[in-house]
């Protein structure tokens, strides 16, 4: 079996990839990623290794080297982790978010309707939903829970996930949908909560936390994702959208203030900024239906999953110290240093 995996040179992709070529070993994988700043080539060092595994630089909107590709490889599937994701970015510039992630989504869809793709998989969001207040623990997102999405980036991932389930629809293209809570692990992007306050902390500079940092988030180990997206893409039935979480809803303070524990460093680095616009306040999915369909429960308790990746930081500095300069650093005192 042959997959395209698009995106597979940022976080949760690259940890696909090195998930499917452990648990499949002689199934080739086909990176596909246009490299932008989130993309990182030296993640997938191992992988370029193995023979198994080939990678292509292109764009998911380039309709040409989309279709060279799948005339090459013939793919039986295609998972699609390409998209632009991070929701202050998302505020600065939505046309970015748009083109990728619903024309990307729809020139990869086209290929794959062309050439007779077996499965095309949409790695969905949460933050299509919405968010639940912050005085109801009862309430968890359900695959029924209507889509109300407040950023640029979440409603550009609300019209992917429709438009994948449209051309089922319409098209008969086996299509499936996930929607995945926080993700936290090795190789994320040092934008996020959680690498950020890492690497800030190692550096002993400001922890810049959110208005008051009650925001509510369901904390998923990227590992437990990637065995969800594998028995979804195998076992999930066609023209369904499947919500994986991961059972941990935690504050982001209460994170800043675990990750500042774990590395020794005092909270008096927590600072305090003007909020996101349109700040969501809490997520938290129910995944009764993966697991009732497919047997899938998280498996990493947040203790572990915490420990392991604050670990895989300090034993990985070389790859994140690279990325924290240069533009980056330009983009990080754009949307910190004046709030």
């Amino acid at each position: 079996m042959t997959t395209i995996v698009t995106g597979g040179a940022g976080f949760i992709g690259s940890n696909y990839i090195y998930h499917m070529l452990a648990a499949h070993p002689g199934e080739r994988i086909v990176c596909l990623d246009k490299l932008t700043y989130a993309g990182n080539l030296s993640t997938l060092a191992a992988a370029m290794e193995n023979p198994d595994f080939r990678f292509v630089k292109a764009d998911i909107c380039d309709r040409d080297a989309v279709e060279r590709l799948f005339d090459e490889e013939k793919p039986d599937v295609v998972v699609n982790f390409a998209a632009e994701s991070h929701v202050d970015r998302s505020i600065d510039d939505p046309g970015v978010f748009l083109r990728t992630n619903v024309m990307g989504t729809a020139t990869l869809m086209d290929a794959c309707r062309r050439h007779g793709v077996k499965r095309f998989h949409q790695v969905g969001t949460d933050e299509v939903y919405g968010d639940l207040p912050l005085d109801r623990p009862d309430l968890l997102f359900t695959e029924q829970t209507p889509i109300r999405a407040s950023s640029p980036y979440s409603a550009s991932k609300a019209g992917a996930d429709l438009l994948a389930l449209a051309y089922h629809r319409t098209y008969g293209l086996p299509v499936t949908v996930s929607r995945c809570s926080n993700n936290y692990g090795p190789y994320q992007f040092p934008e996020k909560l959680i690498p950020l306050m890492i690497a800030n902390a190692l550096a002993d500079k400001p922890l810049p936390v959110y208005g008051e940092g009650l925001n509510v988030r369901d904390w998923l180990y990227v590992e437990d994702h990637c065995r969800a997206i594998d028995l979804i893409v195998r076992g999930g039935r066609v023209g369904e959208v499947y919500n994986i979480g991961g059972h941990n809803e935690m504050r982001n303070i209460d994170i800043v203030k675990l990750i500042c524990r774990e590395l020794g460093k005092p909270e008096s680095l927590i600072a305090h900024v003007a909020d996101r616009k349109g700040h969501d306040r809490r997520y938290a999915i129910d995944p009764t239906k993966i697991h009732g369909e497919l047997g899938w429960l998280p498996e990493t308790k947040f203790a572990d999953g915490i420990r392991k990746t604050i670990r895989w930081y300090l034993d990985n500095r070389g790859w994140w110290e690279t990325i924290v300069s240069g533009e980056y650093r330009h983009y990080y005192e754009k949307m910190y240093g004046n709030r």
